[in-house]
């Protein structure tokens, strides 16, 4: 996986995985690429923990702000 600049990459909340339990933790934060193609589709592209973007129906997660120390933290880890 490419690390993404910061200004692409949003996160969010898993707030549902239903057939994707293997690929997604339900209330874990998830970095989000940015995507306007897949937002077309109401989906987005995810680093999941396979480590890997792939795309998820939107209204499974709750996008978030983080402070920015956190922000820097997951920044690093992705």
């Amino acid at each position: 996986m490419n690390i993404p600049n910061e200004s692409d990459l949003r996160f969010a909340i898993c707030i549902r995985n239903d057939d994707y339990q293997a690929s997604l933790e339900l209330r874990k934060v998830y970095p989000v690429l940015n995507d306007a193609d897949a937002a077309r589709h109401h989906m987005l592209r995810v680093i999941d923990e396979s480590g890997e973007d792939y795309l998820y129906p939107d209204d499974f997660f709750m996008l978030v702000e983080l402070p920015e120390a956190v922000r820097r933290a997951a920044m690093r880890a992705a």
